[in-house]
């Protein structure tokens, strides 16, 4: 499995837990922010804000603060100045790091991020350093109680999607960046209701981690990323034994 996909398995584990962290919704509520201030607070005419929006109320995200978010981003508010960057490094064992941040001080960020990575026997390397080991796609998941795959993948590649892939009880359309919101809005027409949809960096290869010590130091730096308020997203391209993972939990 992919450390894409595994890393993606053990957030959704926690997912329950982090729903109810002020830091969560902070994540969620900066995106709308910046969404609504790229292009405009009206989401039947801005595709980021609408998957925003989504995604938030996926969270648990109360509509009052989605509301103020978009009214913020819009300038109805005092909106603080974020600005989005990315991040680069190798974990411990070599694994491949990429973070996306939204942030009103770049240098508290980075030096909080350069901290994670040397606690945790990493690096944090320059901007292309790693991000071209990973291909940014849209990644559109439905699930398979109450999707016929057939139809599916049919109605996917006639919108010319990547691929349609099978995975833990999902399923997943696979677009280039491009075709994103065409895949999107054109399997919302044939009647496919999507439980997410959003971009991602998918690993073109993973390094296989088998020692344990290693892992536990790859997982908690990733946890420090994850539970950064400035952090948006982390990728990696690790690949952890289930065996391994269960004795980490345990």
């Amino acid at each position: 499995m992919s450390g894409h996909s595994k890393w993606s398995t053990i957030k959704h584990k926690k997912a329950k837990v982090d729903s109810q962290r002020a830091v969560v919704f902070q994540k969620y509520s900066r995106e709308l922010i910046v969404a609504a201030r790229l292009g405009g607070p009206d989401p039947a005419g801005n595709f980021r804000l609408r998957t925003a929006i989504e995604k938030a109320k996926a969270a648990g995200l109360p509509n009052d603060n989605i509301k103020r978010a978009i009214e913020k981003g819009a300038g109805a508010g005092s909106a603080d100045n974020y600005e989005e960057l990315t991040y680069e490094g190798y974990a411990a064992g070599g694994v491949a790091v990429v973070v996306e941040a939204m942030t009103d001080n770049r240098n508290r960020t980075a030096g909080d991020i350069r901290s994670f990575f040397t606690k945790y026997n990493g690096s944090l390397g320059a901007t292309g350093c790693v991000g071209w080991m990973f291909d940014q796609r849209g990644v559109i998941t439905f699930s398979e109680d109450d999707t016929d795959f057939e139809k599916l993948f049919e109605a996917a590649i006639n919108l010319d999607a990547l691929d349609v892939t099978e995975d833990d009880g999902e399923y997943k359309v696979l677009t280039t960046v491009e075709n994103f919101q065409n895949v999107v809005e054109g399997l919302e027409k044939e009647g496919f209701k999507s439980v997410s949809a959003e971009l991602s960096r998918i690993p073109q290869n993973t390094v296989e981690v088998t020692d344990e010590k290693t892992a536990d130091q790859i997982l908690k730096l990733l946890d420090k990323l994850e539970e950064h308020d400035d952090v948006q997203n982390v990728y990696a391209n690790f690949d952890i034994s289930d065996e391994i993972l269960q004795k980490l939990e345990g």
